[in-house]
């Protein structure tokens, strides 16, 4: 597997979407990746699933690498992030689709999943630190979400981890505190 070192929004993506899935923010739902078929799934739906099926081994150290990702989205030290680089095989400059030429890391041959893992989030992370800063690193904005997330937005005002989801709950909330105070029946 290779990442681009200088596209850092998939990277992001995949680490704010593994951070999430962990049980203490989908307090409903539990662990979004209990086993290795959900595993699986979740690396299906990033198109990131490689030829070796996810082990129960797979799913632990997945598990270490997410406590590890939501620790440096809540602090963000530059100098902890190295630990996530570990499965790169080599950086080498090639030409990509459009010509341009593109700096990719590749991970070492027979890289787990969760090191596989770890170098396409450690890469990105380190690319936003990099070029956006550290306060791109949040916790959700929602008072009843435990989540967090990578903000690549042009304009860095993302204040939901799922905006979809969560500030559509914020919202919503707020919606019916101010019919509330302005004394409208619910259902009215």
């Amino acid at each position: 597997m290779q990442h681009l070192l200088d596209d850092y929004r998939v990277g992001a993506a995949v680490a704010t979407d593994l951070v999430n899935s962990a049980p203490e923010v989908m307090v409903r739902s539990g662990d979004l990746l209990p086993d290795p078929a959900a595993l699986a799934r979740f690396l299906a739906d990033r198109d990131l699933l490689g030829p070796t099926a996810p082990t129960a081994a797979d799913v632990d150290a997945v598990h270490a690498l997410r406590r590890t990702l939501r620790a440096l989205l809540a602090e963000p030290d530059p100098e902890r992030f190295s630990a996530l680089t570990t499965a790169a095989g080599g950086v080498e400059l090639a030409r990509g689709p459009a010509g341009r030429w593109e700096w990719l890391v590749r991970a070492r041959p027979g890289a787990s999943i969760a090191e596989e893992l770890a170098l396409l989030t450690g890469t990105a992370l380190l690319s936003v630190l990099r070029t956006l800063g550290p306060d791109r690193f949040r916790h959700c904005a929602s008072p009843t979400c435990d989540g967090m997330f990578v903000d690549t937005s042009r304009a860095g005002r993302r204040r939901y981890c799922v905006p979809e989801v969560c500030g559509n709950r914020v919202n919503v909330a707020n919606h019916r505190a101010r019919r509330r105070a302005a004394g409208v029946a619910p259902g009215a």
